[in-house]
């Protein structure tokens, strides 16, 4: 009985966020379209999100490409289809790899800091004394978030790619001796733009979301130390659960559009 009750209501807890993250997400289209836009604090969380990122983006990036490709070439030299490699490697890091990867890293580092940050200010009652001063919090804390970790997750995941890409000519020159000019040129044999422009599209939402989940968690935190680990813990769990489901629709739509019947 006290199990069935815990499913129940952990159950009706889950629905519960489900509707305040809806909830939340139309009170941020309300608030970027009606009230002014604070630039000065979206390009500080430029800043903070995107360019404090690059290390870590980059650092994982190059291992990726590296480690990806000493692990493929054997079982493609087996083959024999070893000129394969690096379109095979760029074209799985640009369109599923890379975006996922990064996307988590992204979460893991700029999410919980933004939940914690938030739900610090929460806690420190900064948030109620900003809506008492009619300044409205909402527009400047969160609205200038969620737009920064918009637009700056894709520039990082294409940052990532690059150097992944590097990471894999590394790796391969290494067992092979091929010059830069050949590798790209295979790598790009068969690269289109299709290829590419679904792992943006998809990009741009697993930012919009790792920063809106984000602000929300730390937004309406609990009370109190524990809820600032709370709220730093949540945000990256949600976040990366939404990233693989948004991947996951991703792909299924990718698949039936191409496989989508032309009259």
């Amino acid at each position: 009985m006290a199990y069935k009750t815990h499913i129940q209501f952990s159950t009706r807890q889950f629905f519960h966020e489900v509707g305040g993250i809806a909830k939340f997400t139309g009170r941020f289209f309300k608030y970027i379209f009606r009230y002014r836009f604070e630039g000065r604090e979206f390009i500080n969380q430029c800043y903070k999100v995107g360019y404090q990122s690059l290390l870590l983006i980059g650092i994982t990036a190059l291992i990726l490409g590296l480690v990806l490709t000493i692990q493929i070439r054997p079982i493609v030299a087996g083959l024999g289809a070893e000129s394969w490699m690096p379109n095979l490697v760029f074209i799985s890091i640009v369109t599923e790899l890379g975006p996922v990867m990064f996307a988590l890293i992204f979460a893991g580092k700029v999410g919980s800091g933004i939940g914690a940050e938030l739900s610090s200010m929460r806690v420190s009652d900064q948030i109620d004394a900003m809506e008492v001063s009619a300044t409205k919090p909402f527009n400047f804390l969160v609205v200038s978030r969620v737009s920064a970790t918009t637009v700056m997750l894709p520039l990082l995941i294409f940052f990532g790619d690059f150097l992944a890409f590097m990471g894999s000519f590394i790796g391969l020159k290494a067992y092979t001796g091929i010059s830069f000019q050949l590798f790209y040129t295979r790598a790009f044999s068969e690269f289109f733009f299709r290829d590419i422009s679904p792992a943006t599209i998809k990009s741009i939402f697993f930012g919009f979301f790792i920063g809106l989940i984000s602000c929300y968690m730390g937004y309406n935190s609990g009370r109190g130390t524990e809820g600032v680990g709370k709220a730093a813990n949540a945000a990256v769990v949600a976040s990366s659960l939404v990233i693989f489901l948004l991947d996951l629709l991703a792909v299924q739509l990718a698949d039936l559009l191409i496989n989508f019947p032309r009259g």
